[in-house]
């Protein structure tokens, strides 16, 4: 079986994200950096005289792992790339304390 080339899937997931997105208030932005393998997904702008600013979803993909570093979405990245086919095991959920993830089904590291 062909292996998921895991940082073409996180971009695929990502830019899906910012097309649904696309009538927001405020700019989407996507950050790819492929160099040091850092995604993200990001909210910026004003609504009336606030500063919008927030990272909706970042994602490393370090040591063969993805790293879900945040996710502000309802359905939940994770459960995105686990229906394409990542294995949970090659999955880090890095936004709960490292005693916590022995409790999920995804990756302890």
């Amino acid at each position: 079986m062909e292996r998921i080339d895991y940082p073409q899937l996180i971009q695929d997931i990502l830019t899906k994200h910012s097309i649904n997105n696309v009538n927001s208030a405020t700019e989407i932005q996507l950050i790819f950096d492929n160099r040091n393998h850092h995604y993200q997904f990001l909210n910026i702008g004003w609504k009336e005289q606030k500063r919008i600013y927030g990272v909706i979803i970042h994602v490393d993909f370090k040591d063969d792992k993805i790293w879900i570093q945040r996710d502000g979405t309802e359905v939940g990245i994770a459960n995105e790339l686990v229906n394409a086919g990542v294995p949970k095991l090659d999955i880090v959920l890095s936004f709960l304390a490292p005693y916590k993830r022995q409790f999920t089904e995804f990756a302890i590291i």
